[in-house]
């Protein structure tokens, strides 16, 4: 993974120096709490519904064992001794001290980690496959390219006071892992006719209010011009984005606006000013880069362990766990074990000192002292030898990170929410929770087979929930929480945005509804058919039927509830 230089420690350092002084300018009554609101947005440093919140970057989820410990003790230290993985492959913590967030970042620049540009309008975090450089289907290793566009994007003079938040994520694989295409720009590395590598190009992706899938700004843009072609979408976008409604300032309103033909137009335009100057990348630099990722020292081994092949053979717990939580590597006798962070009763996405100590330890046992961040909010490990699975899934289940669930109903993606986000209209995680009990039979959830559920607390939709099969909106009615559910949602190369289905359901009905859903499905299904294949082919009613079809009963027993609770009161 890449190392800093002494510029990159440099620039963290001033950085930390910088923020110790704001903050304590603060303290003294010296910077006002509206003058210090954007300084320590650009450090990351929210203020949520019950105090502070920090999120910390990863940069496209690349993580040294050393780091996660660094993690942990930070958590232990200073916070409640758990940390949130999110789906910008960061990390927050929710409950620091604001007094001690430059301690914080003093601490995390010691393992060049920082928290800059996690929030604010600029561009955020640089995400990526987190199977990248491993990947069987993987055209090339993407993350030299996301180092790139992390160190142009820092401190980037022009591009740090946005019309709004932009967020760029790379794909170099057959399949798309990356969900680019719901991204203000999407990058996805190509080869033209003649073998060189590139991009094609989309724009005007995002979620939130309104939930746009990105459109082809260019087919083919080689690679040496990938920073000038991004410096004239970003001036263009500087230049004409809105400023005047925050709900209507990312860029995708401007694609709608302009039209993907009159916008790349604009584009060119920009870009021939900017075209073969300074910003233009030598091979070089890419060589240089690609020398930060080198292959680990892989042993050589045969394509199948036979050990690995006998322990799955007589042990269907571990079959189970292999079936799901282990991926494809491109390298003979290795593999690729996913960490589910989505075990019953946790948040998803949380993770406990304890259990990043263990990761660490995995990592530096197991898989060359690394640890990837995916999306989804679960852990990878990327370069296990088959025949240590066994041990590493005896290890991870010991501490409640061996759930054989990854691409099943209960691996949601899901934000804080109303618990502690002070933008959500309600909760999420009693949501997930709620869902996570309906349905706790494992051998029912692979019966059902791969589905995802996706759980937003806000129009923001720090959930993804438009782009997951089912989707969970939460929305706040009369000072009381329901939530919205939109089905027909995908990720990867067949992107879609899910469909309402229709009015809202408050709380305790959630559950019921997605186990209606999933009834229409099972039902209806053929041998081979996710839920997604069903959805498409037999259509959106008869779902919608079903999930309205027992809200009478369902609202009966809330009033009854409700009239029990006034009584014992």
């Amino acid at each position: 993974m890449y190392r800093y230089d002494s510029t990159d420690q440099q620039i963290i350092d001033e950085r930390v120096t910088q923020y110790r002084d704001q903050i304590a300018r603060h303290l003294a009554g010296e910077l006002s709490t509206d003058e210090l609101r954007p300084l320590r947005l650009q450090n990351g440093l929210y203020i949520q519904r019950h105090g502070p919140m920090l999120r910390i970057a990863i940069p496209y989820g690349m993580l040294a064992a050393a780091q996660l410990r660094k993690l942990a003790e930070i958590s232990r230290r200073y916070d409640r001794a758990v940390g949130h993985f999110t789906t910008r492959q960061n990390m927050q913590l929710n409950w620091p001290q604001f007094e001690e967030t430059p301690a914080i970042l003093g601490e995390l620049a010691s393992v060049q980690m920082h928290a800059v540009q996690t929030s604010g309008n600029c561009v955020r975090n640089i995400t990526s496959d987190h199977f990248a450089g491993i990947a069987p289907d993987e055209l090339t290793d993407p993350r030299p390219y996301c180092e790139l566009l992390r160190q142009w994007s820092t401190f980037h003079p022009e591009f740090a006071f946005l019309p709004r938040k932009f967020k760029i994520a790379v794909n170099a694989a057959a399949e798309d892992r990356a969900v680019i295409r719901a991204h203000d720009i999407g990058l996805d590395l190509v080869l033209d006719d003649d073998g060189e590598i590139g991009f094609r190009v989309f724009v005007g992706g995002g979620l939130g209010r309104t939930p746009i899938l990105g459109k082809v700004l260019r087919d083919f843009l080689p690679r040496r011009h990938l920073l000038s072609y991004l410096d004239a979408i970003l001036r263009l976008y500087n230049r004409y984005g809105r400023r005047d409604n925050m709900y209507k300032a990312r860029i995708k309103i401007l694609v709608q606006a302009l039209g993907i033909e009159e916008f790349s137009r604009q584009v060119e335009a920009e870009w021939a000013q900017l075209k073969d100057g300074p910003t233009t990348v030598p091979d070089a630099e890419f060589t240089r880069l690609a020398g930060h990722f080198n292959p680990p020292a892989w042993d050589t081994l045969p394509a199948e362990d036979p050990v690995h092949a006998a322990r799955i053979s007589t042990d269907l717990a571990f079959a189970n766990w292999v079936r799901r939580c282990v991926h494809a590597h491109k390298t003979p006798g290795y593999a690729a074990v996913t960490l589910s962070l989505k075990a019953p009763g946790v948040a998803p996405g949380d993770i406990s000192d304890a259990q990043m100590i263990a990761v660490a330890d995995l990592a530096e046992r197991f898989s060359f002292g690394e640890v990837r961040v995916s999306h989804e909010q679960n852990l990878v490990l990327a370069d296990v030898r088959q025949r240590d699975l066994h041990e590493i899934w005896q290890i991870a289940r010991s501490h409640r990170l061996a759930t054989a669930n990854i691409g099943l109903l209960t691996d949601i993606i899901c934000c804080p929410g109303g618990d502690l986000c002070a933008l959500a209209n309600a909760r999420s995680i009693p949501i997930a929770e709620a869902v996570n009990q309906k349905f706790d039979d494992l051998d029912y959830l692979h019966d059902i087979g791969d589905i995802s559920l996706n759980i937003s607390g806000c129009m923001n939709s720090c959930g993804h929930h438009h782009v997951a099969n089912i989707g969970i909106l939460g929305v706040d009615k009369n000072d009381e929480e329901w939530y919205q559910i939109t089905i027909g949602g995908q990720q990867g190369n067949t992107a879609a945005i899910g469909k309402v289905i229709g009015p809202s359901f408050y709380a305790q009905e959630v559950p019921s509804v997605i186990e209606a859903l999933i009834a229409v499905y099972l039902e209806n299904r053929t041998a081979s058919e996710r839920f997604i294949d069903t959805l498409q082919r037999i259509g959106i009613e008869p779902f919608k039927v079903r999930a309205y079809a027992g809200r009478d009963r369902r609202r009966s027993a809330k009033v009854d509830s409700r009239e029990r609770e006034v009584i014992h009161a």
